[in-house]
């Protein structure tokens, strides 16, 4: 596990100073203070609306970093041929995939924690520098803990969103199309539930089937969104589903980076 780890720390590292993430995290940043704008030229400055962009624009930033380091974990070592030293070392390829995994969850996270810091801290501000008339009149609270729940499950989503990235990189060798697949597999994610209910369109027996299955076997991210729910206090979000939906993320994770170390392990290099 030692060389887990030191893979792991290398991929937080290298990925901390790649300019893709500081641009995308800082984009973030700038939209999560950029919604107390926004709350405040709706009507009534309700707080729920700069909580529903905070929340997205975590989740979509998360994305965008999963997707376009994801997807470059494998595949740069092997463009930049660096693949043929660390291979030479005593490092087992399991050990390889498993730590790269770790290291780039582990830098989503920090950079979900700091966002998240972000957008608690102008809720605070918000609420601070609103009008007590104002502030009585929202509906939800302004410093929700519930939010939580929101973030938990974006959390969980990444894992699983890596994990996909993961496995695309260990057999593709097009950084272009490894992203155009994995952002496809996101997408198709959030329309599991009604690709699942898929019957309504045509009677085709086969094209029924067919988009069943594909909504059966790819993750279903659509689960993990719970933003409205959370931002508008009702219905009621309990944390027992947010850890069933998060035991649900790390359970698929474990099985497409099982997936991506069997395909990593046969793969030849040349």
């Amino acid at each position: 596990m030692t060389r887990v780890r030191l893979v792991a720390w290398h991929v937080f590292k290298e990925s901390v100073r790649d300019r893709v993430l500081f641009a995308i995290g800082g984009f973030a940043i700038v939209l999560v203070v950029a919604s107390v704008l926004i709350g405040q030229i709706t009507a009534g400055q309700d707080v729920r609306s700069i909580k529903n962009l905070g929340l997205a624009t975590v989740e979509l930033s998360g994305v965008l970093m999963a997707v376009f380091i994801g997807v470059g974990l494998v595949a740069r070592e092997i463009e930049r041929r660096s693949i043929y030293s660390l291979l030479a070392k005593p490092l087992r390829r399991w050990e390889f995939i498993i730590g790269k995994y770790l290291g780039l969850v582990g830098t989503l996270m920090v950079n979900v924690a700091c966002m998240s810091v972000a957008l608690f801290l102008v809720l605070v501000w918000f609420q601070m520098t609103s009008p007590e008339s104002v502030v009585k009149g929202w509906v939800v609270p302004t410093v929700d803990p519930g939010l939580l729940k929101a973030i938990v499950l974006i959390a969980a989503e990444l894992w699983l969103l890596t994990a996909v990235a993961l496995l695309v990189s260990t057999f593709s060798s097009s950084g272009v199309m490894s992203a155009v697949l994995t952002l496809g597999v996101w997408v198709v994610g959030l329309l599991s539930e009604d690709l699942r209910g898929f019957t309504a369109v045509t009677s085709a027996p086969a094209i029924v089937w067919l988009v069943q299955t594909v909504g059966a076997i790819v993750p279903a991210f659509s689960t993990f969104d719970i933003k409205a729910e959370v931002v508008n206090g009702r219905p009621p979000i309990a944390w027992g589903y947010v850890g069933l939906t998060a035991a649900y993320a790390v359970t698929y994770a474990a099985a497409l980076v099982g997936a991506a170390v069997g395909v990593f392990s046969r793969r030849e290099f040349t």
